[in-house]
C-alpha cells in the first residue's frame, strides 16, 4: 500500500494533536509550583501568527493576580481551543484582572531577515520587557528567550498554564483584529477569514495577485508559486518548525473543523 502524502499526514497529525490538547487540562498548578518556590510576580508568555504568511507575528505577556480561579471557571485555555466570541469576552476579563499586560510584534521584513524562530523569540522578549512591571519569573509557552529573568519552557504551555493562556488570548484577539484592518488594506487576499494562514483560499489568492509587502517571502508557499524575494529563490522557512522537522502543509476545508484557530 502506497504511503499517504506528506502533507496529508502532517494535516491528520495536526488534527490529533488538536484532539490531544483539548484533553489537557489548564489551571494555575505551574505558577502554585513556582509560588512554593518564593517567585511572587510570574509572567505568562505566548505568540500567536507564527505559521502564518502574512503579517506579524505578536507575543504577549502577562501577570495575573495569585488567585485567578475565576478565569479557570470562564473557561480560560489556549486560544486556539477557543471561540471568537469567547475569545474576546476573555480578552476583556483578562485585562481587568492583570497586574500588568504587554503586547509586541515583529513584522513580516524582520521575520524574512532573521528567521521565524528567532522573530518569534524576539517578540517575546520586547513583550516581557514592555510590562510595567518587572516580572520575577517567566513561564513561556514551549521556548526560551533572551532575557535575564529566570524562565521556564512548558511545553504545550498554554493548555496547561493559565497565565501562559491569558497570554494567548490577549496575542490572538489583537492579531485577529489587525488582521481584519488589514483585509480593509488588502482584501483580494482574504484576510479577515484566515487571517494570513496557508489556506487554500490564501494560496490562491497569491497565485492570482501575487504577494503584498507584507507578505513573509521566505515561507516556502511564497517561493513555490513563483514569487521569490529579490528575483531569486530565497532559502524558505517552512509553516512548522518542530525538532528539526519541516512541513509545509496544505489545509482542506475538512481539516480546519478541528482547528478553531483559522476562524
Amino acid at each position: 500500500m502506497a504511503a499517504a502524502p506528506l502533507q496529508k499526514r502532517s494535516v491528520k497529525a495536526a488534527t490529533a494533536k488538536q484532539r490531544m490538547l483539548k484533553q489537557l487540562v489548564c489551571s494555575d498548578a505551574p505558577e502554585e509550583a513556582l509560588r512554593y518556590a518564593g517567585f511572587e510576580r510570574i509572567a505568562g508568555v505566548d505568540e500567536v501568527g507564527r505559521g502564518a504568511l502574512f503579517g506579524p507575528v505578536v507575543a504577549a505577556a502577562v501577570i495575573l493576580p495569585r488567585r485567578i480561579a475565576m478565569l479557570a471557571d470562564a473557561g480560560l485555555k489556549d486560544s486556539k481551543q477557543m471561540l471568537r466570541e469567547d475569545r474576546e469576552t476573555m480578552d476583556r476579563k483578562i485585562r481587568r484582572m492583570a497586574i500588568a499586560v504587554s503586547l509586541a510584534e515583529v513584522s513580516a521584513e524582520m521575520i524574512d531577515t532573521i528567521n521565524i524562530y528567532q522573530a518569534t523569540r524576539l517578540a517575546m522578549r520586547l513583550a516581557v520587557e514592555g510590562l510595567a512591571i518587572a516580572p520575577d519569573h517567566l513561564l513561556i509557552d514551549a521556548m526560551r528567550i533572551d532575557h535575564t529573568c529566570a524562565q521556564t519552557k512548558l511545553i504545550y504551555g498554554d493548555s496547561l498554564s493559565l497565565s501562559i493562556a491569558a497570554a494567548s488570548v490577549i496575542a490572538k484577539v489583537y492579531r485577529d483584529a489587525l488582521m481584519r484592518e488589514l483585509h480593509e488594506v488588502h482584501p483580494q487576499y482574504g484576510l479577515a477569514s484566515h487571517k494570513g494562514y496557508a489556506t487554500p483560499e490564501h494560496r490562491r489568492a497569491l497565485k492570482e495577485h501575487g504577494p503584498c509587502p507584507l507578505h513573509r517571502k521566505t515561507f516556502a508557499p511564497l517561493a513555490l508559486i513563483g514569487q521569490p524575494a529579490n528575483g531569486t529563490v530565497a532559502v524558505t522557512q517552512s509553516l512548522f518548525e518542530d525538532d528539526g522537522r519541516i512541513e509545509d502543509v496544505v489545509l482542506e476545508a475538512s481539516d480546519l473543523e478541528e482547528c478553531v484557530d483559522w476562524a
